[in-house]
């Protein structure tokens, strides 16, 4: 009798601790979506520690022009790099919740874009090995946005590498993240279109999704400010 009571007891104080907010939570979209203004902005919100992405690879500017064996290298650095970063943030025992402007998996994503079959077999080999045991985010936020909107985004912010991506690719890059995500399902996930609002020009876009993110998330949900048509 006793041990039923201590159990029920134990129980009803589970319950009533209600869900824990976040502690490793992820930033992802395709480029010029506004990922890193959303994370610098969350960072500072919740106190949180940034995991930064990799923005110096010495194979970039090859790869955007287009150079032979360039994806292959620019590839392998990432996703050197992206995990090293990863693993060394979430091994330091530190106060606060883990903001990444990553998601480990993205790497894959391009992967499949930008390798030839022979080099994927290969990057599968060290991805697996390298990745095994990282773990998932309790919280993603995916940033998406229109193609077109994409475009105009580069267009007017690009640096001088990026100025070469094609119309096509960022197609192609919009299209694999969307089927990523559609089928995403190791964390809870925020999906919120872009194309329509703005984070940096607008205070009460980046107001109403910090109270959103005052919520709970479970599992697949879509947020969308009031004011974005």
């Amino acid at each position: 009798m006793a041990a039923h009571e201590a159990s029920a007891a134990k129980r009803a104080r589970t319950a009533q601790r209600g869900p824990q907010a976040p502690r490793f939570i992820v930033i992802e979209g395709p480029l010029r979506v506004g990922k890193t203004t959303l994370a610098r902005v969350l960072a500072e919100k919740l106190h949180a520690r940034r995991i930064y992405d990799c923005e110096d690879n010495p194979f970039l500017a090859d790869f955007y022009a287009e150079k032979p064996g360039s994806a292959f290298h620019a590839q392998m650095y990432f996703l050197l790099e992206r995990q090293k970063r990863l693993r060394e943030a979430l091994a330091v025992e530190a106060p606060g919740p883990i903001l990444s402007d990553y998601l480990m998996e993205k790497d894959r994503i391009f992967a499949n874009l930008n390798l030839n079959d022979e080099e994927l077999k290969l990057y599968e080999r060290y991805y697996t090995a390298l990745t095994a045991d990282i773990p998932s985010p309790d919280l993603v936020i995916y940033l998406q946005a229109k193609p077109e909107v994409l475009r105009a985004r580069i267009a007017k912010k690009a640096s001088r590498d990026e100025s070469q991506i094609s119309p096509e690719y960022i197609e192609e890059v919009a299209r694999a993240y969307e089927h990523f995500f559609f089928r995403y399902a190791a964390s809870d996930l925020l999906v919120i279109n872009t194309s329509e609002i703005d984070f940096v020009e607008r205070s009460e876009d980046l107001q109403q999704l910090l109270r959103r993110l005052q919520e709970p998330v479970k599992g697949t949900q879509y947020f969308l400010p009031l004011g974005a048509e």
